[in-house]
């Protein structure tokens, strides 16, 4: 059972795993992000975020325990310096803004931090003017951040099923937009990297279960 089925807190070392495992999963599926962006975008998206998490996880490795919001808020920060193209602001405002909505507390609920990712998917709407059905990120975020606060493992599955749903879309927002009719019939990057970060969440979660 994990801590959120239990009804426990999230602490900061839960999240600085969270972060890790993410990065090891960007690391297992760099080719494959890259490879859907190639066909849609400018090849990078794997690259990049393989860049940024190896960022992350350096950074967080060398700063002594740390408040759940000061870890996202860190690793939000690196990812903004460190990632090329449109992900690192967009993937770093995600993080950053949660971070602050979770303040200076030592530990939140899971319930808190679904409230919190929420406020965060609706600073990368802002940022970026898209939202569910433009065919990016948000299409993976939106449906997840709805179901979250049911279960870490609802959210990866409304995530990658949100991903996946992006494959007969017409993207209207990001590189992708500019090939019109030509982006149907493929997968966004950026809701399939977004659907990697949701299933790391839920691996964690039920790790220390």
């Amino acid at each position: 059972m994990s801590d959120q089925e239990s009804g426990g807190t999230l602490d900061g070392d839960f999240f600085r795993r969270w972060l890790t495992t993410a990065g090891a999963a960007v690391e297992r599926e760099a080719d494959h992000l890259t490879e859907l962006d190639s066909a849609i975008g400018d090849a990078d998206h794997g690259a990049n975020l393989q860049r940024g998490f190896r960022a992350v996880t350096a950074a967080l490795e060398k700063e002594g325990p740390l408040a759940p919001g000061a870890v996202l808020t860190l690793a939000g920060r690196q990812l903004i310096s460190t990632v090329g193209g449109a992900s690192g602001p967009l993937y770093g405002t995600l993080l950053r803004r949660t971070g602050k909505e979770l303040g200076d507390a030592s530990a939140v609920t899971p319930a808190r931090f679904a409230e919190a990712l929420a406020a965060g998917v609706a600073a990368v709407a802002q940022l970026g003017g898209a939202k569910a059905g433009d065919k990016t990120m948000l299409d993976a975020l939106e449906p997840a951040v709805e179901v979250l606060g049911t279960s870490f493992a609802a959210g990866a599955e409304a995530a990658r099923a949100g991903a996946l749903a992006t494959v007969p879309l017409q993207a209207r927002k990001g590189r992708a937009s500019y090939l019109g009719e030509r982006s149907v019939g493929h997968q966004d990057p950026g809701a399939t990297s977004a659907a990697l970060l949701l299933a790391a969440l839920a691996e964690t979660s039920e790790a220390t279960g």
